[in-house]
């Protein structure tokens, strides 16, 4: 008992120091965004393309790398190639004798207020009118600009002409430096309504001093390298203990050996697609699809092994009987809704803006989660009553431990779901994009936690299987204790019986020779 103690104790310290050491996270300080044929939306009086939103931090420097080959050069920017503007051949007859100009605009968010005037229409203006022009001085057919408070050279604009009836218009190379930590926000804007039906093609790089990762997701990678570690840590103490007692390993742990295993995989290809992302300035189909579909498998088997362990199965009952292809059932539905869900989120994302997966999406995911909860929980109560009612003490209490740890997993969930609805509802231009990151790796940590808690109170021992159905043995064995003192006062009963036939026997024998004295 002591030596299982023992185990137990180090178990739980290994754990632990693991689980802290998973939030000792330092923060690190955007990508590639390609543009093929994109339309131009009539937005108020304007024509509008939106070519992205990414957080950069400032350059380390004032003055550009030399080094334009590394990507740790700590140089900001944002680079325009091979920009294209097409319009089409009635709009190039139509503009023969005037300006067609298009204007590139760049603002850090703080800033927005800085570009266009007043209503127009029902709407914000953003092109100046004759009108706008006699009210506030603004270029008529341009953009209205105000610098900012402080930076005079902000917003940026950059402008872009055709020429003649020239059917395209080009912008090559051109390098905005970035030297204020911000978010920004690009906008390709045409003034005049000949330019309606327009098209753009071609790529802006967004650059981070050390990658190309976008600012809210470049602490991230760093994060993943702990939760790797932890995970490390966490399959070292456990399989350690899973090899040593294999002999009397439950189905039970088989199941947590899973999951340990497809959180490490998740963990270090999270890992790898962030590195590959800020190195390439691209996000590979592929390998984000992979790793999505790794992540999807994790939360659907982890929430899987909650419910079996809420029903009791491998220590209160052997098998969940009819209950299996119910839980197969729930298990394929939620991977669907969750691998749909991480799809429209993370494959091909670059842009550096939160919560873009549709509604559609996420209300299943929601629902199923909370019809999992109330499963969880009203087999939790049930197992509780059974355990209680065997009077069995060592499993009741270590179901207790485990459905006091449940609750505070489920409050601290509801709790931070509507501090991540707060979140997002008081920022709604990504002001706060460098501590965005924790909205994600909470729920990383927190699924690490609940997943040390169970390691901890179903560790492998080698009392697993007896420990696991000792109720079992118990109630046989009373059986045969019943059946043996049933058995001996049979016989007790039988030996009396004989005694008692005897004692008459002999009765009537002294009986028989009284009379045969009398007649002699």
């Amino acid at each position: 008992m002591d030596l299982a103690f023992g185990r137990r104790r180090s178990l739980v310290l290994g754990l632990l120091l693991v689980f802290v050491s998973s939030l000792l996270v330092v923060t690190s300080n955007a990508s590639i965004h390609i543009y093929d044929k994109q339309h131009f939306n009539d937005v108020g009086n304007a024509y509008l393309l939106s070519g992205g939103s990414e957080g950069i931090v400032a350059s380390l420097s004032a003055a550009p790398s030399t080094d334009t080959s590394s990507i740790n050069n700590g140089h900001s920017y944002i680079r325009f190639e091979n920009i294209t503007f097409r319009r089409s051949k009635t709009a190039a007859k139509r503009m023969k004798h005037s300006p067609g100009l298009v204007q590139i605009i760049i603002f850090e968010a703080a800033d927005r207020n800085d570009i266009g005037g007043s209503a127009y229409g029902g709407q914000r203006a953003i092109c100046c009118t004759p009108d706008l022009a006699k009210m506030e001085g603004c270029k008529q057919g341009e953009v209205i600009r105000r610098p900012s408070a402080t930076d005079i050279n902000w917003p940026v604009i950059l402008n872009v002409h055709f020429s003649g009836k020239s059917l395209t218009t080009n912008l090559n190379y051109t390098e905005v430096s970035i030297t204020k930590t911000g978010m920004y926000n690009l906008f390709f804007v045409a003034c005049n309504p000949k330019l309606k039906d327009m098209v753009m093609s071609g790529k802006t790089i967004w650059k981070n001093p050390d990658g190309f990762l976008p600012g809210r997701m470049a602490p991230l990678k760093k994060f993943y390298v702990f939760m790797t570690l932890a995970y490390v840590c966490l399959s070292l103490v456990w399989f350690l203990q899973y090899s040593r007692f294999w002999d009397d390993i439950l189905q039970l742990q088989h199941c947590i050996s899973a999951v340990i295993a497809l959180g490490l995989f998740e963990m270090v290809f999270w890992y790898f697609d962030y590195v590959n992302f800020n190195n390439s300035g691209m996000r590979p189909v592929v390998l984000t699809t992979w790793v999505v579909t790794i992540a999807a498998v994790r939360k659907t088997i982890s929430r899987l092994l909650i419910l079996i362990v809420s029903m009791g199965y491998g220590v209160v009952r052997p098998t969940l009987g009819g209950l299996t292809s119910k839980v197969m059932l729930i298990g394929l539905t939620y991977f669907l809704a969750s691998e749909l869900l991480n799809i429209a989120e993370y494959v091909g994302t670059i842009n550096d803006v939160s919560g873009r997966a549709r509604l559609l999406l996420v209300l299943p995911n929601a629902f199923l989660d909370a019809f999992l909860i109330l499963w969880i929980f009203t087999s939790l109560s049930r197992t509780l009553e059974q355990l209680q009612a065997k009077r069995s003490s060592a499993k009741l209490d270590l179901y207790r431990k485990f459905s006091n740890v449940l609750t505070v997993t489920v409050i601290s969930s509801v709790v931070w779901i509507g501090y991540e609805l707060y979140f997002k509802a008081t920022d709604p231009f990504n002001e706060r994009w460098q501590s965005a990151w924790i909205i994600t790796a909470f729920w990383d940590i927190l699924a690490f936690g609940l997943l040390c808690v169970i390691c901890y109170l179903w560790a492998p021992s080698q009392s697993s299987q007896r420990y696991a159905y000792s109720e079992e043995v118990g109630d046989e064995s009373d059986e045969e204790e019943a059946q043996s003192l049933t058995k001996k006062e049979t016989e007790l009963s039988s030996v009396k019986q004989e005694k008692k036939n005897v004692g008459n026997d002999e009765s009537y024998d002294q009986e028989d020779e009284m009379e045969e004295d009398k007649r002699e």
